[in-house]
């Protein structure tokens, strides 16, 4: 069993909180070893200086890696976040970002994972994250 794209992207949009939802993040890609998130820059996710908050990006990082895990399983399975860690390398700007999620290593009760978001168009990356997941 496989989730496609579109499959992920219904359950974000009935199943995700409304303030994660508020986020329009769109699920442009979805394996067994990965997923791809894509999310707007809008006014409303920027503070002074027209600079991404990085509370979006963290929540895009941990949104991205919980379907990363379901792309291993081939369905939604309800996931934990044990533990997130977010490093932030550069002022999140441009018109988007795409955040690539991998599973680095997946266990029985527990998930390793990681992300990269990267500013488009410029392509540069602003921030990076790991996760741990709990198999629920």
């Amino acid at each position: 069993m496989s989730l496609t794209p579109k499959d992920a992207q219904a359950i974000f949009d009935q199943s995700f909180a409304p303030w994660v939802r508020a986020l329009d993040l769109s699920i442009t890609s979805i394996s067994p070893t990965g997923a791809t998130l894509h999310m707007p820059i809008t006014a409303d996710l920027t503070r002074m200086g027209d600079v991404l908050s990085g509370q979006a990006l963290a929540a895009l990082a941990d949104t991205a890696m919980v379907f990363a895990c379901a792309g291993l399983f081939g369905e939604m399975k309800p996931v934990a976040t044990t533990n997130l860690e977010v490093q932030f390398l550069r002022a999140g700007q441009g018109a988007a970002i795409l955040c690539e999620a991998t599973v680095v290593k997946p266990g029985r009760q527990l998930i390793f994972t990681r992300a990269r978001l990267r500013a488009t168009p410029s392509g540069k990356d602003i921030a990076t994250a790991t996760a741990t997941f709990y198999l629920a």
